[in-house]
């Protein structure tokens, strides 16, 4: 299959926030324990980030309850300070950040869902996080 055919997903989110307060938070590995959970019942116990092309990624995530956990890794692609970035997961999967600086600042995924999970269960996870991201920032006075 190429590119052009593989089915994509998006989430999205508005914050009210300046571009810089954002970015930083998505991209500091200590804010990113705190935030990249779809729910309470969720942790992120260990975060690596090496935020620069070819700079690897690794957030542990897990159940809080101990009954799945998963690590999500991949390689970064393209990196461009307060507005995009691109990485590719280790199974060869795309995602795509868009950060689009105003009041407020839109915050735009697009990745390509696995097929292990439902595609619709897959948006609702990465809306639940961006939605946990946005109360994350604009809690942070």
């Amino acid at each position: 299959m190429s590119n052009a055919e593989k089915t994509t997903l998006t989430a999205q989110v508005e914050i009210n926030a300046p571009i810089e307060k954002v970015w930083a938070l998505w991209t500091t590995p200590e804010d990113i324990m705190q935030w990249n959970n779809p729910d309470d019942t969720w942790h992120t116990p260990r975060v690596e980030n090496d935020l620069r092309p070819f700079g690897k990624f690794l957030f542990a995530m897990a159940l809080k309850d101990g009954s799945l956990n998963f690590d999500f890794t991949g390689t970064y692609d393209e990196v461009i300070t307060n507005q995009f970035i691109s990485y590719t997961l280790n199974d060869g999967r795309h995602s795509a950040i868009t950060f689009i600086a105003g009041t407020p600042v839109k915050l735009v995924e697009t990745f390509e869902p696995n097929d292990d999970h439902p595609h619709a269960m897959q948006q609702e996870f990465c809306q639940a996080v961006l939605d946990g991201f946005k109360k994350y920032v604009e809690g942070k006075g």
